[in-house]
């Protein structure tokens, strides 16, 4: 199986069970829109360090104060499937999300 880490293993597009499309760029920076509506939500930036991600929320709607701080998981890639287990994250709603679990999303 294909097995990767460190930034280009997340590079992509990705939604989860929930309906959230998560877009993770080259460049450190990620767009997460909650719904599949291409409306862009949450915006932030991150690195990674082998299998650990870092995450920093920049700017969102009206979530709750504790998911604008950060937050780390470990993750492991195998094909179009991405996992994560949390570090820690005090945002109930973000761990949820990246909890679920997700695929190499496609367009329709």
């Amino acid at each position: 199986m294909f097995r990767d880490n460190g930034p280009s293993a997340l590079v992509g597009t990705w939604t989860n069970s929930l309906g959230t499309v998560w877009a993770i760029k080259a460049d450190g920076t990620m767009q997460v829109s909650l719904h599949k509506n291409r409306h862009v939500d949450v915006t932030g930036k991150y690195t990674v360090t082998g299998d650990t991600l870092n995450i920093l929320q920049t700017h969102g709607g009206p979530g709750p104060k504790s998911c604008r701080g950060p937050a780390t998981y470990k993750f492991q890639r195998n094909g179009d499937m991405l996992t994560f287990t949390k570090v820690s994250d005090k945002c109930k709603l973000r761990e949820r999300n990246i909890l679920a679990g997700w695929t190499a999303w496609k367009a329709k």
